[in-house]
């Protein structure tokens, strides 16, 4: 018999230290400001910023921003599951955004480049960029991730009964909001 998995846990019933707004920027390391911007006008397409000479602000659809920092070059690499998420208008258009990116993965320095698949919920792939840094190229429902926030069954706060197989399919396969 499966047992449960470690490492669910519960909802605190303290009043947080902080009375934050809004979650609002993060950083990013870089190692050359003016490769880092054309890989993300030109092959992301994101807005960017250039407050200083070895910093660059970078951001797209909304107010969360990246302040991307340039840094010696034998910082280690982000690893994978510390990913950046971007999205695109449907599983086409994730498949087109790969071809377009295996096109110009030389020019532009792209380190690593897998192949699209439909993990926990979305169709997405992963690349690795010039810096480091890993990107998800990924088709979600509207509203991004809100269905994870929407929908209580996506939620197993407090929830020992389940079994490992049990977790691992909501996350897997997420409920969707109706």
């Amino acid at each position: 018999m499966e047992t449960s998995m470690p490492g669910i846990t519960q909802r605190s019933t303290k009043e947080p230290a902080v009375k934050t707004r809004f979650l609002s920027h993060g950083t990013l390391k870089i190692t050359d400001v003016a490769a880092s911007r054309r890989f993300y006008e030109e092959v992301l397409g994101l807005e960017v910023v250039q407050p200083m000479k070895a910093a660059l602000y970078i951001r797209l659809g909304g107010d969360h921003t990246y302040v991307c920092v340039e840094s010696k070059p034998d910082r280690p690499d982000m690893p994978l599951l510390y990913h950046n998420g971007l999205d695109v208008g449907s599983d086409e258009e994730v498949d087109e955004a790969y071809r377009a990116i295996s096109e110009v993965a030389d020019e532009y320095g792209v380190k690593e480049l897998n192949k699209p698949v439909r993990q926990h919920g979305v169709y997405s792939f992963y690349l690795k960029d010039l810096d480091g840094n890993w990107w998800e190229i990924g088709h979600l429902p509207p509203g991004g991730y809100r269905f994870r926030f929407a929908d209580p069954r996506n939620d197993l706060t407090g929830r020992t009964d389940l079994t490992a197989a049990e977790i691992k399919d909501v996350f897997v396969n997420p409920h969707m909001e109706e």
